[in-house]
């Protein structure tokens, strides 16, 4: 199913992805170091394939991928791209 890691705290995160469409793989080894550096052990980051699992996709109103959704801590942000615009994503992430 979903590919999940690091701790059940603080920022949680998923990823919808196309299997191994180039930016697909990009967003993946993009928002994994920025996890890995900026938020080491206080994140949860889930990646969801949705050739693999349409369904997934439909409960979160998921049209494109890659798609990252903060999911905690409130609001829930969305940001579509491969996630190369470092500064954007932090910004995103860390919206209140």
């Amino acid at each position: 199913m979903a590919h999940v890691t690091g701790k059940n705290r603080g920022l949680r995160l998923r990823l919808y992805v196309a299997a191994n469409a180039p930016n697909s793989l990009l967003a993946v080894a993009n928002v994994k170091a920025l996890c890995a550096t900026h938020f080491p052990s206080a994140h949860v980051l889930e990646i969801v394939d949705l050739l693999r699992h349409p369904g997934r996709g439909l409960e979160d109103g998921i049209v494109v991928t890659p798609t990252l959704l903060k999911l905690s801590p409130s609001p829930v942000q969305r940001l579509i791209g491969n996630l190369s615009d470092t500064d954007r994503v932090l910004m995103t992430l860390a919206a209140r």
